[in-house]
């Protein structure tokens, strides 16, 4: 695409396109961009467009194109394409900074990610000029320019807060120390002092504020590793300001929405971060300046309001009391009776009440609240840091806090007795301190792990929380019976069994509850309590004890799905699947109706798939229904067929990206139940199945090799003689995935299927191709997997077509190849072959190779045969050889960057492991024993003499042992 008006226009045209909401005409233009995005210069057009373009709107959307571009294809993969060329690399560096410092702010976000993105990559060493020019706008003077460094910075260095400490991580951050520290020292010390200029003028304020949030998130990802020697120097001009900028208050930065958080709570919030982490990582060096923090922070939380706005500030601030008061040395703050009742009185429990805004979420957001209040992401809210101050306090304190508590609780639940329709928040609060003063420690997996001694859990469940979840409307004070299911939850593992198995129909009931949170809690809290373990790594609860509840409780979860807000419900959903896994044969009654009805479900999330762990369970409680009906009834496979294959076709035609690779694996499923021939209606699908750009999504590749899998086990002879034109075809698939590092495994998984189960002249003609291909991988690019893979498929062929077959296809390749190979590949390089069944297939095909290749006994090859044999032995004797060359340990890891859908398993899709020397051998040393006496048998006296005259020590008793388990003898 060269850069044209017309093409601009073109393109102007549809990206218009692309933000209709009919679907008839976004989808074209979205399908049209996605195909001209590999041309030459599209993404300089996109960039001219969102310099020149008239309309805001294409602005816009041009910048967002171009950041998701950016995002998809930036990344060079091995093995790929590099999908961006590099003059288009090359002028978008030399243009997107400037160009992203004189966009408006909108557009100048989405560049300042792309910047991050391309600098993730290529910082420092292919843009090593980028520090440097972003460091040289700091002395513009033009803080909307300033503001843009200093957010593309944050952006390219907040990972640093999560990267592991490696010498190539060290070496960057002492590069942008070396070029970024003291230009932002200094920029922080001129922004204060031009506040205190501009003390009086609003608007210039916001601007300098904005930055100095920015300059408080750099600050902490720049000493988040370890504690930079400048920062260390300088530690006095920082912490002086951060101090002064705490105490501040200025009444043109306050703000009157009270949601909102304002840039004076930002600052302030980002300062106790920065505080709290200097406490915790670098508290020998704070120490000075530790108690004015205290005494700051203190005051702040005793004058701040109850308002939304002020939560990220009040748990950042809570946050730091909380980590300061675990450390031994600072225990002595602490310890005054007077000072923990203060903060027990004015930090913990105002803190933990529930407010208006809480209530609001609870019933409008309620996505939003479960998301925060079960997943941990409520790291920023009020409730969570108080809790985490009671933990910390504990730590040290626990018998004074808890009693301090205590009577808290009791007064709250007293409160609650009055008049429990108007004080139910008291006993919400209760429920809340009780939990966090009892939960020591607490795993998503286990719920709590470690409880507090002095608090009665059983009792307090007895007594306060089951008659709330016992009570006759199940809509009734909706907040308190969500605490009360969050309770069973939290502690199912303090509370007794019996008392569990109460709660179950309680909760199976509180499925119908109209509040989305309610409901969901209900799903979740049974979810969590299936996959409990008892003894013997059994599940706590048995089917048989879910017996009288079936019916019920599948009446009821799939009526949930039914209700206002849950229609993707991905808890309830999980709880459908984690049923179907405890009740086993149980469900099989239910099934015809569970089935269209998971039928149907599908098909409406089909056409907009948005609930990514909805969907996945789903497709488990589908592969579920199977297995558990095939299993008592394997003629029912085609009535799931005939359910599923109508949605399945529809998936297909529609390329329902995320869905593909799950249909593959329930087909594969489906299939692989078939203990005949393969019906027509697969065969059908096959020729599609070969297409090139199925196979262009990495996410894909896994579930379609195994379905072809299945096709090659169920129906290799189908294929030989009614599709035979598409196994050019098949072997294109394993030529593309044997070229990638990354797939090679599967290329292989893909050829030994075809090697095992196609009729052997079927494939004749193509033999030395797939040879000559697999040596040139060798020769280009050998990895320890493409190795172990290697080996596992020339033995293979060995099994199945004959020791001589093998040396000959080898010997017509090159003359004395087959030596070479054994030499080079097979007897350095068998020890680091892994897996139960690999191992096997490889100790019966070295064993063919050395008693059924008359090659090996007379010509030069017998050299071989003894080191061959000693390699077989260590096979089976020595450890696996498992050390990876350090240039190779990433190559395994598929790391697609942006919105590839990458390959999820199915869980209960599950391959069963096939043997394909199992019927044929049991035990592989018996095999070699029987297999070197029949050897000696055919030609007395050599076996031994060889044997006797080079075999080490070891390796012959060994061999001793397995003649003997074997009960014969060498002749």
């Amino acid at each position: 695409m060269e850069l044209s008006d017309a093409n601009l226009q073109t393109l102007t045209e549809y990206l218009k396109k692309t933000l209709d909401p009919d679907p008839a005409i976004r989808r074209p233009a979205e399908k049209f961009l996605e195909s001209v995005e590999g041309s030459q210069n599209y993404p300089l057009l996109l960039l001219t467009l969102l310099e020149k373009s008239q309309e805001n709107v294409i602005k816009v959307c041009a910048s967002v194109t171009f950041k998701n571009y950016i995002k998809r294809n930036w990344r060079i993969v091995e093995d790929e394409p590099n999908k961006i060329c590099e003059s288009d690399r090359i002028a978008i560096k030399a243009n997107i900074v400037p160009l992203m410092l004189s966009s408006p702010e909108q557009i100048q976000k989405q560049l300042s990610d792309a910047i991050s993105i391309i600098g993730r990559e290529d910082f420092p060493q292919k843009w090593p000029d980028l520090l440097t020019e972003m460091v040289n706008r700091f002395q513009s003077g033009d803080f909307h320019v300033i503001n843009g460094v200093l957010r593309t910075a944050h952006s390219l260095f907040k990972r640093y807060r999560h990267e592991f400490k490696s010498n190539e991580l060290w070496t960057e951050i002492k590069l942008v120390l070396d070029a970024f520290a003291l230009p932002l020292t200094n920029l922080f010390k001129a922004t204060i002092e031009l506040c205190s200029t501009h003390a009086n003028d609003a608007s210039a304020l916001k601007v300098l504020f904005s930055s100095l949030i920015l300059i408080a998130k750099l600050f902490y990802s720049l000493n988040f590793q370890d504690l930079p020697e400048f920062f260390e120097d300088n530690m006095e001009t920082w912490m002086t300001n951060f101090h002064s900028l705490l105490t501040l208050d200025n009444k043109l930065l306050q703000t009157d929405d009270e949601e909102e958080a304002g840039l004076l709570e930002l600052l302030k919030s980002q300062i106790c971060d920065n505080a709290a982490l200097y406490a915790q990582k670098y508290d020998e060096e704070f120490q000075p300046y530790l108690p004015r923090f205290v005494t700051a922070i203190w005051n702040l939380l005793v004058t701040t309001g109850q308002e939304v706005k002020y939560d990220l500030l009040v748990s950042n601030a809570i946050q730091f009391l909380a980590s300061v008061c675990e450390r031994p040395h600072y225990k002595h703050l602490f310890e005054d009776q007077n000072t923990l009742t203060s903060i027990c009185e004015k930090v913990i429990v105002p803190n933990m009440e529930f407010r208006a805004a809480d209530e609001e979420a609870f019933e409008d957001n309620s996505e939003e609240y479960i998301r925060r209040d079960l997943e941990g992401s409520d790291i920023d809210t009020r409730r969570r840091a108080a809790c985490d101050l009671v933990r910390g306090l504990c730590k040290f304190f626990e018998g004074p806090v808890t009693g301090i508590f205590s009577g808290y609780v009791n007064s709250m639940l007293q409160e609650y007795a009055k008049n429990p329709s108007v004080n139910w928040k008291h006993k919400d609060a209760a429920i809340y301190l009780v939990t966090s003063l009892a939960s020591k420690a607490q795993t998503q997996k286990h719920g709590i792990t470690q409880a507090n001694e002095l608090v009665n859990l059983t009792e307090f469940f007895v007594n306060h929380i089951q008659p709330d979840l016992k009570s006759a409307t199940v809509n009734e004070f909706p907040v308190l019976k969500a605490d009360g299911i969050k309770y069973i939850m939290i502690f199912r593992n303090q509370v007794p069994k019996e008392q569990l198995l109460v709660s179950i129909p309680l909760l199976i009931n509180h499925l119908q509850a109209e509040s989305i949170v309610v409901h969901t809690y209900a799903a979740h809290a049974l979810e969590r309590l299936f996959t409990m373990r008892g003894t013997n790594n059994a599940t706590l609860i048995t089917a048989a004890e879910m017996a009288p509840f079936v019916e019920v409780l599948l009446t009821n979860l799939f009526k949930a799905l039914t209700l206002p807000g849950s229609s993707e419900n991905e808890y309830i959903m999980k709880a459908i699947m984690r049923s179907f896994s405890l009740l086993q044969e149980s469900i099989i009654p239910y099934i015809p109706s569970v089935i269209t009805q998971l039928t149907q479900k599908l098909l409406a999330v089909s056409k907009n798939p948005s609930k990514p762990h909805f969907n996945h369970y789903m497709f488990e409680s589908i592969c579920l229904s199977i297995r558990v009906t095939c299993k008592a009834n394997p003629e029912a496979v085609g009535s799931f067929e005939e359910a599923l294959f109508l949605v399945f076709t529809e998936i297909l035609q529609n390329d329902v990206q995320e869905f593909i690779p799950y249909v593959f694996q329930v087909m594969s499923l489906l299939l692989e139940m078939h203990k005949n021939e393969i019906p027509s209606s697969y065969m059908a699908l096959f020729p599609h199945l070969l297409q090139p750009v199925l196979w262009e999504r990495t996410g894909n590749i896994p579930p379609l090799v195994r379905l072809l899998q299945a096709y090659l086990e169920r129906g290799a002879s189908t294929i030989a003689s009614a599709a035979a034109d598409k196994i050019p075809g098949l072997l294109g698939v394993f030529q593309k995935l044997i070229a990638s590092k990354a797939n090679d495994h599967q290329g292989f998984y893909l050829l030994n299927s075809i090697i095992e189960h196609m009729p052997p002249e079927s494939v004749d003609q193509y033999r030395k191709q797939i040879f000559i291909l697999l040596f040139q991988r060798l020769q280009n690019s050998k990895t320890t997997k493409f190795i172990k893979s290697f080996l596992v498929f020339i033995n293979l062929y060995c099994v199945r077509y004959g020791a001589l077959a093998l040396q000959e296809i080898f010997d017509s390749i090159q003359p004395k190849m087959f030596g070479m190979v054994l030499e080079k590949i097979i007897i350095p390089e068998i020890q680091k072959v892994s897996g139960q069944v690999e191992k096997k297939i490889c100790a019966v095909g070295i064993t063919k190779i050395l008693t059924e290749c008359p090659p090996m006994m007379d010509t030069e090859y017998t050299k071989l045969w003894i080191p061959l044999l000693q390699a077989l032995i260590g096979l089976f004797e020595l450890p696996e050889d498992d050390t990876i060359p350090d240039e190779e340990h990433f190559i395994d890891i598929e790391d697609t960057p942006g919105y590839q859908t990458a390959f999820s398993q199915l869980a209960f899709a599950g391959k069963k492991e096939h043997d394909p020397v199992g019927q044929m051998v049991n035990n592989p040393r018996i095999h070699l024993a029987q297999s070197l006496h029949k050897l000696s048998t055919a030609c007395p006296g050599r076996v031994l003499s060889m044997l006797s005259t080079s075999l080490n020590a070891e390796a012959l008793q060994y061999l001793q042992g397995y003649l003997q388990a074997a009960s014969v003898s060498l002749l």
